[in-house]
């Protein structure tokens, strides 16, 4: 397994992170610690979960995911990086989401006890909260440092230009410094590429992408018509998401496209989709996932893939309207 610098820190991480995301309803807890245990046996050290998961459970099921992290690291906790997220809705009061001040202190604590540990190593805010003012949100991270109870601070799902504000604020203020983002990312979804990538390069931010395998539509193993059941496209609340992400003729289409380059270079669909997301050179660790263990050796076999540059053309000329964004579409 390769590792890299994270980012602005002396940090080092594992080319590959496993996301947790499927622990807990679409994988149960002797699933999800297989899955641990092969991803261990990868070489993978980098383990990234959030306090809302299981992907497509209700508010009750929250916390069920870093629960099974928690119990599987039990005596290893030092020989991972564990990351976790905060702002999704953790219960029914209107303070139980977002980054608040008051939120964020309470569930870096709920995450703590779940998880059994003292500290994460990495601490991000899940999805941009339009409610609380930037100050806050980057003044309440930056208490959970001082608080010793994560070592640095990052970001998900944020645009560029919030990126670019959350980072002033927090230098002007003195602050944390955001050292990442987690961005969704793959073949079927490069807008980010166009401001956030290259703003991470210049920023010296890590980039953690998540989705890779756009939901495992680029698997190439989903035929068109209704989604099979126990995939992402039909569980609980993420199937409608995952749905309007991914289920449609065009990308089934570009997918079509995609499979049979594959097939011609003779790499395995999962392997060369993650390939490409690891080809950029602003990309850090992309988040790996399974439902079951077997599948995590695909992924892995990207480390070993060098993308020859006509068919990093190829894919890239096949999948160019993706870059472009909905506006222009």
């Amino acid at each position: 397994m390769q590792h890299v610098r994270f980012g602005p820190t002396g940090l080092h991480v594992s080319r590959l992170c496993l996301g947790t995301m499927t622990f807990g309803l679409q994988c149960d807890e002797k699933t999800s610690f297989a899955i641990l245990d092969a991803a261990a046996g990868h070489g993978i050290t980098f383990l990234d979960t959030a306090n809302a998961y299981p992907l497509g459970g209700k508010v009750e099921d929250m916390g069920r995911t870093e629960e099974i992290l928690g119990k599987w690291l039990k005596g290893k906790r030092e020989q991972f990086i564990v990351a976790t997220k905060c702002s999704g809705k953790m219960g029914n009061a209107p303070w139980q989401q977002g980054t608040s001040r008051k939120h964020v202190m309470t569930a870096i604590d709920d995450s703590l006890r779940r998880l059994g540990t003292d500290y994460v190593d990495l601490y991000q805010v899940h999805h941009f909260d339009a409610v609380t003012p930037v100050d806050e949100t980057v003044e309440a991270f930056d208490a959970v440092v001082k608080a010793g109870k994560a070592r640095y601070v990052g970001v998900s799902n944020y645009h560029a230009y919030r990126v670019a504000r959350a980072l002033g604020r927090a230098e002007a203020l003195g602050l944390a410094r955001l050292v990442s983002v987690q961005p969704r990312y793959n073949l079927l979804f490069r807008e980010i590429e166009r401001e956030l990538l290259p703003f991470c390069q210049e920023e010296d931010l890590a980039v953690i992408p998540y989705n890779p395998l756009a939901g495992g539509l680029l698997t190439g193993k989903h035929q068109r018509g209704a989604p099979p059941a126990g995939s992402r496209f039909t569980l609980g609340t993420a199937a409608k998401t995952y749905t309007e992400r991914y289920w449609k003729e065009r990308e089934f289409e570009t997918v079509d496209a995609f499979v049979k380059l594959s097939k011609e270079a003779g790499i395995e669909p999962a392997t060369l989709a993650v390939a490409w997301v690891l080809a950029h050179p602003a990309v850090t660790s992309p988040l790996v996932g399974a439902s079951r263990p077997e599948q995590l050796a695909a992924s892995v076999a990207a480390l070993e893939v060098k993308l020859d540059a006509g068919l990093k053309a190829k894919l890239d000329e096949i999948s160019h309207e993706y870059r472009m964004g909905d506006a222009v579409r």
